[in-house]
């Protein structure tokens, strides 16, 4: 009885922190009732990392910056972050100077391969093969350049097909790793931790409706307060 007591006192434990100026309070159980994604059994370790993840980077679920999901009970949860939120707080650094992006295609007569801006290209004789972005800092003379391949970051099902949102929108999704990935790498501390779904082969349409927090009665707990969201705590916070 008094382990069940304990892990019930946890599960409502509450965290608050401010996201863009808005109180988010998360809580395992508030969690676990609202914002998993999929039909896996999610764990207490993957929902205290989630709601670190929030609470460090000043993310918030309700209005769905970031997203938790869980396929089956095998394989581990996913922690991505909207690409707006990549875009948003980007332009939000004083420093930001913008970006180009593209991909990377080859000609399938001639083998020609071609830089592009943008996501366009011929299927029926072009082959997208990569993707690539800069990202321009007002403070460093020449931009972050970085190139992702197909091959290496194309969302996979168990019998090793293309998913779904990989086969529909491959140019789409090549260009917005290299992005991510750009950004993430001039701007740090601003996305430490942060991955889109483009990269950790999310095949589901994600729900971008934004969600009401709950209101109802939460057990008197501790309530953990956070002023400032630029490193990834250590260890768990909820104990």
């Amino acid at each position: 009885m008094l382990q069940n007591n304990i892990a019930k006192k946890n599960d409502n434990q509450l965290v608050e922190f401010s996201a863009n100026g808005e109180k988010v309070k998360l809580s395992p159980a508030i969690v676990r009732n609202y914002l998993v994604n999929g039909n896996g059994q999610i764990t207490d370790q993957e929902i205290v990392y989630f709601i670190n993840l929030c609470k460090s980077q000043g993310l918030n679920p309700f209005i769905k910056d970031c997203y938790l999901i869980k396929y089956g009970n095998t394989l581990p949860a996913q922690m991505v972050v909207s690409k707006d939120v990549f875009l948003k707080r980007a332009e939000r650094n004083s420093e930001f100077d913008g970006l180009d992006a593209g991909i990377i295609v080859i000609n399938n007569e001639s083998g020609e391969l071609t830089y592009r801006k943008g996501a366009f290209y011929l299927k029926d004789r072009e082959e997208v093969v990569g993707g690539w972005a800069d990202v321009f800092r007002k403070n460093i003379s020449h931009p972050t350049h970085i190139e992702v391949s197909v091959e290496e970051y194309a969302g996979k099902t168990k019998d090793g097909k293309l998913n779904s949102q990989w086969a529909s929108k491959m140019a789409t999704m090549v260009r917005k790793v290299a992005i991510t990935q750009a950004l993430r790498e001039t701007f740090p501390n601003d996305f430490q931790q942060m991955y889109s779904e483009e990269e950790m082969n999310v095949d589901m349409k994600l729900d971008e409706t934004p969600i009401q927090q709950p209101t109802q009665q939460i057990e008197q707990t501790p309530v953990y307060q956070e002023q400032t969201y630029q490193e990834q705590p250590e260890g768990v916070s909820l104990v």
